[in-house]
Parts: C-alpha cells; structure tokens; sequence
C-alpha cells in the first residue's frame, strides 16, 4: 500500500505534504482512513474538483478506505477567495446542492467491500455546536499569527475589500471536520489541492494540540494549461460534472481539444492508465502529433468515468455524424443541440430559405457570391449532402428535428442554421 505515493509521485499528484516518510509507513502498516472535502458553492462539481475524487479512489484502489465530506455547513460560509467576498447561498439552495454533488462523487468510490468509502455531510456535527462550544472547545487551539499568515488571509487584508470574520473562521471549521473524522472513523490522512494547503495543515495541528495525536497531509498540484490560460475554463464558461451544465459532448471536446504540450500529464492525472501505457501514448505524440491519439485516449476514458460508456460513445457518434463520417440524423435533439451549440449560427425566420443565403448569414462565406464559388468547386454541404444547385431552398424535411440544418464548407468548417421560433 506504500506503493501508492510512489504511483502519485509519477503521475505528478503530490505537491505538499507534512510528513511523507511518515505517511508513507502508516499505509505500509495500513489500511488507512483518509478523506477530502467538497463544498456546495455551486450546483456541480467542475473537472478541477475531479483531481481529488480520482485521488480518493487511486488510494482506495491501494486498499484503503476513503471518506468523502460534502460540506453541507462549509459550503454556508466559503473559503476565502482571492478575488473578494463570497455571496452567502440560502441553507436551502446549499442543501440541494448537497445532494447533487453527493450523486456526482457516489458512482467514482467504491461503497462495498473490506474497504468500503462513506460520504458524510459536515453539517451533522457542525449544526450541533454552540457559538461558546466552538470557542472554547476549538478556537483556543488557534493562534492568530498563524491564520493572519495565510497567503489568501493575508492577501485579502491588505485589500480595498478586507475579509469579513465569516469566511475568516472557515479555516477553523474545516480543521475541525478532520478532528472529528479522526475520533469518529480514525481518519489520519487529508487530502485537497494546493491551495488549500494552509486549512489542510490547520486540521493536522488542531489534532495534535487537542488530542495530542499525529495526522497527515497530502494536497495535489494545482492542474494549468501550458498556453497559460486556466484550466477547466472554455470560451462557454467553467467545464463542469453535472451533464446539464456542461453536455457529455461539451465535456468531451474540451479533452480532445488538450494541447500536445499537456495531454500526457493529464493522462497521469485523470486516467487510471499505468506509466508504461502512458510512455507508448506520449512516443505517439511525438511521432504523429497529427493522429492525436493520445487525445482520444483522454477524452474517451475520462467522460466514460464520469458520464458512463453509452455518453461517451454518444459523444464519439456525435462528433463523427457532424464532419460527414456518420448520421446526422441518428442524433437525438440534446446531443445534436449540445453538438452545435458553440457554432457560428444564422437564424431563420422564413419557411424555404436560399441555401446561399445561409452561408452568408452564417459567416461561413462573406457573402452570396463567394459561397456561389465554394459551391461550383463542390464545397458546401447542408446536413452533409453537397449543395450543386445556386437556387437550392432548404424544405421543411431538411430541418433536422425541425429545427437545425448543418452548415459545412469544405471539410471542417462548420455552423448552423436555426428555425427562429414561433
């Protein structure tokens, strides 16, 4: 089982930790409890977050047994961001968003077995506390200098819009949630993201002080794109679990969009493909960049774990029927939607529009006379089927479930017209 951070170190997933030596020879002499913590501050859990659900479950896989905390009482105050104040959510929006990222980490942990995962929400012995019980029973333990020094603290003090006492006391909150998994489940590893390095080791040493025991604490590198623009962000928004916020499709574009630069660290990040497979897919890259192999490795296994194998086949099906190489008509009205939805588009408002006219619209051509040109050199299809007539109208029957009609000139440039609605 002290195998397990040596597997982590490869795939490049340790940035801090408290003790590592000392970690290391407690999973020796394992199973060990460990956990991470996810806070409702929105309805879904986004790809960042997948980082510490695949690291709960590399540790399990190693025989250990995991913890997941929904924070049910952290997800009402929010821990300090840089860039200012958090809104407070209502306590009935964050309970239902308790829910919804319970179901999105449940399917990624194995819940039976000699090592079997729990989730809990921290609201159960947070809501328990009185104010004095928490001064008395947890903030004596604290020291201010310490959580003055905090980067984020720090940063926020020194700022126009200072840091309210709210967000200030999460980091107390959060230690005491590892105190209390440490009594209740013997839980000696927490595990986060890097930024959270400082709440991470504010738990550690609220268990040394108050129980007199050692804890551990390990966190991940924060992931980054090498074109320097932030992970998990498109040009639609943030990449998030939930498929109604971001489409099996959607989701599985933005892996196959990944540089050449980043695919083979997050092959070791976000796949459960051992070091020598990931070794062939990088010699791939090198060799026929232009395959983009290790691409569709990615894509494929990562929205399989999360979505399942039917959406990530959806999602290859999806892809092939809109540059010609399957049907378009197979699609169904979410997954053709969702396909297109980041498309230069043209709405429509009459019933029989000019094709050539769609063009234009559409900004595939800049205007009637190019798109006459690109279609006598035979380059523009509607719903894959080449247009050869200038005075071709699309009918009722082209609109494919009534409202969409594929644009494509030549063989990659798309868009889409869209029938205005009533």
């Amino acid at each position: 089982m002290a195998g397990v951070l040596d597997e982590l170190t490869w795939r490049g997933l340790i940035a801090q930790s408290t003790d590592q030596e000392a970690l290391k020879a407690e999973l020796a002499a394992g199973p060990i409890t460990y956990y991470c913590g996810f806070d409702p501050t929105a309805p879904s859990l986004h790809i960042g977050n997948l980082v510490q659900i695949l690291t709960l479950r590399r540790l399990q896989l190693a025989g250990n047994s995991p913890i997941g905390v929904v924070g049910g009482a952290t997800g009402l105050i929010g821990d300090p961001k840089m860039t200012g104040e958090r809104t407070l959510n209502d306590p009935d929006v964050v309970a239902g968003w308790v829910e919804r990222i319970r179901e999105q980490i449940a399917p990624l942990l194995d819940f039976d077995g000699q090592f079997a995962a729990r989730m809990v929400n921290n609201l159960e012995w947070t809501s328990e506390m009185t104010a004095i019980g928490l001064l008395r029973d947890v903030g004596k333990y604290f020291r201010m200098s310490t959580m003055l020094g905090r980067e984020t603290v720090a940063a926020r003090m020194a700022s126009d819009q200072g840091l309210s006492y709210t967000e200030f006391s999460y980091q107390v909150l959060q230690a005491m949630d590892y105190r209390e998994l440490r009594r209740r489940y013997g839980c000696i590893l927490q595990t986060g993201g890097n930024d959270q390095w400082g709440n991470l080791v504010a738990g550690v040493e609220l268990i040394r002080r108050a129980d007199g025991v050692t804890a551990h604490a390990l966190t991940t590198p924060l992931i980054t794109k090498a074109d320097g623009t932030k992970f998990g962000k498109t040009e639609s928004g943030t990449v998030w679990l939930d498929p109604a916020m971001t489409s099996p499709y959607a989701f599985s574009l933005f892996w196959l969009n990944t540089d050449d630069r980043d695919v083979i660290g997050y092959l070791g990040v976000f796949t459960f493909r051992d070091q020598d497979e990931i070794a062939d897919l990088a010699a791939e890259v090198a060799a026929h960049p232009e395959r983009r192999e290790a691409q569709r490795v990615l894509a494929g296994e990562v929205t399989a774990l999360v979505h399942g194998e039917a959406a990530r086949q959806g999602a290859i099906d999806a892809a092939q029927a809109l540059f010609g190489r399957g049907e378009l008509a197979r699609l169904d009205e979410a997954t053709l939607a969702a396909a297109v939805a980041g498309l230069p588009s043209a709405i429509v408002g009459e019933s029989d529009p000019l094709v050539i006219d769609l063009f234009a619209a559409s900004g595939l051509e800049r205007g009637k006379g190019a798109a006459r040109r690109t279609m006598a050199e035979g380059g523009l299809y509607v719903n894959n089927t080449k247009i050869t007539d200038p005075d071709a109208r699309l009918t009722p029957t082209d609109w494919l479930h009534g409202r969409f009609a594929l644009l494509r000139r030549g063989r990659k440039t798309l868009a889409i017209a869209t029938r205005a609605t009533p």
